[in-house]
């Protein structure tokens, strides 16, 4: 290389052009010159930190805006939501049991099937049923009867009494004629126009008069006393009536009971009932859970619900539907944390003593526009409670 090709590198000037014909003088004879490459131009150092400075200077300037923004955001809004994942989807599941015993004889529903308040789920064989309830009507038909019988031996002895009534007064009569007799005989008798014998017939026809009233009388007095009677029998078989009755009132449910019906509107779920199946009344057969009336159970740090107020919005996330946002609002606090309701509560009043942080259920109502059956309980959920409006109020 030649002084002139390293002065012009040094300088940053393009190199002589070096050819074998231009190759130095003070080669050896013999040797074989070597052509020069031209040499690599790097960028100059000051257009490089222009550069830096400039990426540099973008950088600093988003940084600073995302921090103005989200700094700006936290204080406007993120400071007054309060969220949590410690919550989870609920409803209020009603547990389908029988209220007779029986062997089912037919299933109406499929796993997982929508079902509607009142309609058929299950039957049992319903044969036993039927056979008693037509035994109850029998007794009632022959408790019937006995009242009617009792009923019309009533009216007869309100008759019999009538005619009891009705023979003491004509034995009244028949006693005022006998003593109209006697005295008009017997002052015949005196004055001789009549014979002594006629005059004591007349006497003793008095007699005979008085003893039929008092005959007549006591048989109507007995047959009022039969009244008595027919009334306490009447009552008696009216009452036998109202029993049987209410058999058969039995008898007829325990007939509808026969057919297992929907308590309400929702999905079946855990069933285990199966055609054949002996169940007992009251064991459980199947859930009902309503989807369409489900609820959040938020559990809060006792720290977060300072501001949390009943009424408050809710924005929910549920981690089976990610980038969909469901809304609610908040319906009530629990009256107690949740270890308060263990089987064993924590004494703290013993042993050592470690602070723990509290957590107290907070029921989230979801709004009528996303209560659409799609949320299911059990689900996990974050919910995120909008408390500003009750922070300002402070």
């Amino acid at each position: 290389m030649s002084i002139k090709t390293l002065q012009a590198l040094n300088n940053n000037a393009p190199a002589p052009e070096t050819t074998a014909e231009a190759a130095p003088a003070t080669l050896d004879a013999g040797a074989t010159p070597h052509l020069v490459e031209p040499a690599v131009l790097s960028e100059p150092p000051a257009r490089r930190r222009t550069g830096r400075g400039l990426l540099l200077g973008a950088t600093a300037v988003v940084l600073i805006a995302a921090t103005a923004y989200y700094g700006h955001n936290y204080w406007t809004v993120g400071r007054f939501e309060i969220a949590t994942d410690d919550a989870y989807v609920k409803a209020d599941n009603t547990t389908v049991a029988p209220k007779v015993s029986g062997y089912i004889a037919e299933v109406l529903v499929s796993d997982n099937a929508v079902v509607k308040a009142g309609q058929p789920l299950a039957r049992i064989d319903d044969r036993d049923f039927r056979a008693a309830l037509d035994q109850t009507k029998a007794d009632v038909a022959a408790a019937e009867a006995t009242l009617n019988a009792k009923q019309a031996s009533l009216d007869i002895q309100q008759s019999t009494i009538a005619a009891a009534r009705a023979t003491v007064e004509v034995d009244k009569a028949n006693e005022t004629f006998a003593e109209q007799n006697n005295k008009r005989y017997a002052n015949l008798a005196t004055n001789g126009y009549a014979p002594v014998q006629t005059a004591q017939q007349a006497a003793s026809t008095i007699a005979a008069a008085q003893a039929t009233i008092t005959r007549d009388t006591a048989a109507l007095d007995a047959a009022v006393k039969q009244v008595e009677l027919l009334n306490a029998e009447l009552a008696q078989a009216r009452a036998t009536l109202a029993h049987d009755q209410a058999v058969q009132h039995q008898a007829e449910l325990n007939l509808s009971y026969a057919t297992i019906t929907a308590p309400v509107d929702g999905t079946i779920g855990n069933r285990t009932l199966r055609i054949g199946q002996y169940v007992q009344a009251g064991t459980q057969l199947m859930s009902v859970v309503p989807t369409s009336a489900v609820y959040v159970i938020a559990n809060y740090k006792e720290t977060q619900l300072t501001d949390v107020r009943a009424g408050q919005p809710v924005d929910i996330e549920v981690d089976t539907f990610p980038g969909r946002t469901y809304h609610g609002h908040v319906d009530s606090l629990a009256p107690a944390s949740g270890q308060e309701f263990a089987l064993l509560p924590p004494d703290n009043a013993t042993g050592n003593f470690t602070k723990v942080v509290q957590r107290i259920p907070v029921k989230i109502v979801l709004d009528a526009e996303a209560a659409n059956g799609d949320l299911r309980p059990g689900m996990s959920v974050q919910p995120s409670i909008d408390t500003k409006a009750d922070a300002d109020r402070k």
